[in-house]
């Protein structure tokens, strides 16, 4: 795989990189997306009846079936090359940040740290409630089935439902994790948009202020689309192929 010279420089060079990831890298671990998740059983549900606030309040049970099998999903996937690149090249730079629209664990897994989860994680529900964190146990204690209803656990604290730890429709991001976000992608040198359509807001605002604040920025895709911006490199192909070439062609 041939790359530019200049971006390996750039790459290199770069002080602060902000790595920007999305679906597609999950993907390649093989975790569906949110919509094709919705197969077998599940394929009777609407990702609406599964994924708001007024879902969970109306039946519970439902959505934290649906939640626990996603979950139980991921702890049955690995961390894929692109996931480990990502945590080789924190090494090898000054300072990285790790911004995800993903709410799986397996950047850190694959050793990554302080990720910011602008979408949540299924791995840090809290309470619907009070909003206490809730330590959730490997595995749940009913395995949930394909389709099935499964009870919330319930608060230690005030004994309310336990809600899953992901962002929903019609809910904010946190706003902590947006504003590091924002702020990282404003102060990069090099940023890194990998496995992402670049069309969920406001997470896709990340490569544009990038660009604005003059960064280099890299997209890491299948298909690839540039944004129009002055320094831009597209890298057609999927994360687990380009991030390790890339490392490697940068510091041979």
């Amino acid at each position: 795989m041939q790359f530019d010279q200049t971006l390996l420089t750039c790459l290199r060079e770069a002080r602060h990189v902000v790595v920007f990831t999305g679906a597609g890298v999950s993907a390649e671990s093989g975790i569906a997306t949110f919509r094709d998740a919705l197969s077998g059983l599940w394929s009777r549900f609407d990702p609406m009846q599964l994924a708001t606030p007024e879902a969970f309040e109306d039946d519970p049970e439902l959505v934290w079936g649906w939640y626990e099998s996603r979950r139980m999903q991921v702890l049955g996937t690995s961390p894929n090359p692109g996931h480990r690149a990502i945590a080789e090249l924190a090494k090898r730079v000054t300072q990285l940040t790790l911004v995800t629209q993903n709410v799986d664990d397996l950047h850190e897994r694959a050793g990554s740290a302080n990720v910011l989860h602008l979408h949540g994680s299924l791995h840090q529900p809290r309470c619907s409630r009070c909003a206490e964190s809730f330590q959730m146990p490997l595995a749940p204690p009913a395995e949930p089935a394909e389709g099935r209803r499964l009870a919330p656990p319930r608060c230690a604290h005030c004994g309310g439902e336990v809600r899953p730890g992901v962002v929903w429709f019609g809910e904010s991001l946190p706003v902590d994790a947006l504003e590091a976000a924002f702020a990282a992608a404003a102060g990069c040198d090099l940023l890194l948009s990998v496995g992402t359509s670049g069309v969920v807001y406001p997470a896709a605002q990340l490569p544009h202020i990038a660009l604005q604040a003059g960064a280099a920025v890299v997209h890491v895709n299948p298909e690839p689309q540039a944004l129009g911006g002055g320094r831009e490199w597209l890298l057609a192909g999927p994360a687990g192929e380009v991030l390790p070439a890339l490392l490697a062609a940068a510091w041979r």
